[in-house]
Parts: structure tokens; C-alpha cells; sequence
């Protein structure tokens, strides 16, 4: 009996630690379920505010709010600086960028404490109609010459597109029956997300797919050489410091070396700068951030990494404006 009872507890033992690693394998390989509801596009940038809140104290700094913004507060008792905990964005590239929809559309997943009823009624308030689809109300808003569809999916999330067609809003809603599976998403986070290193509290994953005016950006007069079917994947990574790595997973191997020697050539010139107090003065972290950049390649990827100053990141969240931007207009708002 008692070697029986020996035996059952190594096997009780054995699958609690089966479990454990398959849940931290699933946390390595799954991307988070915000940016798994998004629909196909050209382009994802995920963040995870909670940490980023934590560090910073971002919610903490008095934030003057637009009129706009301080209505919706009003209506919804939404504050995105202090309530929003996730933000997923998908760019979609259009096919005229000076056509009536600009050169990119955008599909948003944002997660938070949210008053399901408040906003609902919110967005009724503002919204021209309404359409019901797979059990949920998208509402239908105009802004700015385009048509932003909202669909509150559960109590704490949210979708918006702002797409020329319904098909991005109804991708959301669709995945988000089907969110349970780790592994769904779309095509381009299904092939790029295993880059993106393990803890990242902010990262990006993008392709340029279009030529760049004047031949690309230019840096102390020095052209980057960024190819247009090149696929860029960025990240910051919390791991007691907070860690830069931006990729540039280049279409061949003389592509991705061609940036990396630009990048180096531009780094020596930019770290004399800031080291010898050249035209424009550097603070002790911005000289810190530039120290610390480092530029390589492997084989195809050219990969540049950094080391950001916790007080640079507070002063680049002490005012976060760009919070307050969650797409949901007043301007179709009835009277």
C-alpha cells in the first residue's frame, strides 16, 4: 500500500510539472490574446501598459484633457492613463495613400476596466447606426471623413476599425470566439512572433512594402538603406533594465550587412557627438541610451540593441497624451 501510494504521488508530482512547463511553453510561444484578435495587415504594435504603469507612474501626472476626451471620461468614467491595461494595433496599408482613407487604416483591440453599460451607452449616443453581428452591436461612428466601428466584445475589451469595408471589425469579433486557442492570429504574427523576446512589455512587428520618398530616411546626411520588402520586429523587454532590440530581418544576406554597416557608421558619429558635447547638448541618460547602443548582424538580421534609462522612459510617459487618442470621436455625437 504504501509503495502504491509512493508511486501515485511521484506521477501527481510529475504531471503538476508537466502542466507547469506546458504553461510556461504556451506564455514563451502564444501571443498575448489582444493581438491574436487582430485581423490580417501589414503591420502589429503591441503594449502592455501594466508594467510600463508600474515603472513609470505615468497615471500619476496630471494630464490636461482635451474637450473631446474629457466628455467621453465624463460619459463613460473611462481614463485611458489610469484604465487601460493593454493596447493591440493592426496597420493596414492602403491602396491610395492619397486616396479618401490616407495611406493606412487601423484595427485596435484595447483591454481595461471598463463599465460595459456606461460605454455602450456611450456609443449609441454617437453613433449614426447600428449592426448586429455573431451576437454582438457594432456601432457604427463617422470621424474625419472614414466610418470607426466599435464592438465591445466582453466586459474588459474592446475592438475598433476604422477599414473602408466591415471585414477587419468581423475578423475581430470571429477570433474572439475562437480566442481560447493559443496559437490563432494572424499570418504575420503566426511567423514573426517567436522573435520577439520573452517579457516584452511593448513590441512591433512590421514590413515597409511600399518605396520611400527621397530614398529613405537619412541620419546626419546618411541614407539608411532599408529595403522595402525587409520585415522589422521591435521590442522592450523589462528584465530588471529595460532592453532595446529592433530587427531587420532583411530578403538576403548582403542586404542586412549593407544596413549594418550604415548603422555602425552613423553610431560612431552620433556617440562622438554626445560624448564630446557636440552642437546639440545631451542629459546623462540620453548619453547613456547612445552608449549603449550596440549594432550587429547574423547573417541576414541586422539587429541593433540598447539599454534605456528607467528616468528617460518616466519622462517620456510623465505626459502620455497619446493615451487619450483611443479612437472612439465625438464628432458624430447627436444632439
Amino acid at each position: 500500500m504504501t509503495h502504491r501510494r509512493t508511486k501515485l504521488s511521484i506521477a501527481i508530482v510529475l504531471v503538476v510539472l508537466l502542466l507547469l512547463a506546458g504553461a510556461i511553453y504556451l506564455r514563451k510561444e502564444a501571443p498575448p490574446e489582444a493581438a491574436r484578435l487582430l485581423p490580417e495587415s501589414d503591420g502589429i504594435v503591441y503594449l502592455n501598459l501594466r508594467p510600463l504603469r508600474s515603472a513609470t507612474h505615468f497615471d500619476q501626472h496630471p494630464v490636461e484633457h482635451s474637450p473631446e476626451y474629457q466628455h467621453f471620461i465624463d460619459a463613460t468614467g473611462i481614463q485611458f492613463e489610469r484604465d487601460l491595461d493593454e493596447a493591440a494595433f493592426a496597420l493596414h496599408r492602403m491602396p491610395n495613400p492619397r486616396g479618401p482613407n490616407g495611406a493606412v487604416a487601423f484595427s485596435e483591440v484595447f483591454v481595461g476596466h471598463f463599465d460595459g453599460r456606461r460605454l455602450a451607452q456611450y456609443l449609441a449616443s454617437i453613433a449614426t447606426s447600428q449592426e448586429s453581428y455573431a451576437r454582438h452591436t457594432i456601432y457604427n461612428i463617422p470621424s474625419e471623413g472614414r466610418t470607426v466601428r466599435v464592438a465591445l466584445l466582453g466586459y474588459d475589451i474592446a475592438a475598433v476599425s476604422n477599414t473602408p469595408s466591415t471585414e477587419q471589425i468581423h475578423s475581430m469579433i470571429d477570433r474572439y470566439r475562437t480566442a481560447a486557442l493559443p496559437f490563432s492570429g494572424s499570418s504575420l504574427l503566426s511567423k514573426y512572433y517567436s522573435q520577439v523576446p520573452l517579457l516584452s512589455i511593448a513590441w512591433g512587428i512590421g514590413e515597409i512594402g511600399w518605396p520611400l520618398p527621397n530614398g529613405g530616411p537619412r541620419v546626419m546626411g546618411l541614407r539608411l538603406p532599408l529595403p522595402v520588402d525587409a520585415t522589422f520586429i521591435a521590442s522592450l523587454t523589462w528584465i530588471g533594465k529595460i532592453h532595446l532590440r529592433l530587427e531587420e530581418v532583411a530578403p538576403d544576406d548582403a542586404a542586412a550587412a549593407d544596413t549594418t554597416e550604415s548603422l555602425q557608421t552613423i553610431l560612431v558619429l552620433v556617440k562622438s557627438m554626445a560624448n564630446t558635447g557636440g552642437a546639440e547638448p545631451y542629459d546623462s541618460d540620453a548619453r547613456s541610451l547612445i552608449n549603449s547602443i550596440a549594432v550587429e548582424r547574423r547573417r541576414n538580421e541586422a539587429v541593433l540593441t540598447a539599454t534605456v534609462p528607467t528616468a528617460l522612459l518616466q519622462r517620456m510617459m510623465s505626459s502620455p497624451q497619446n493615451l487619450q487618442s483611443l479612437p472612439v470621436p465625438s464628432s458624430g455625437k447627436k444632439q
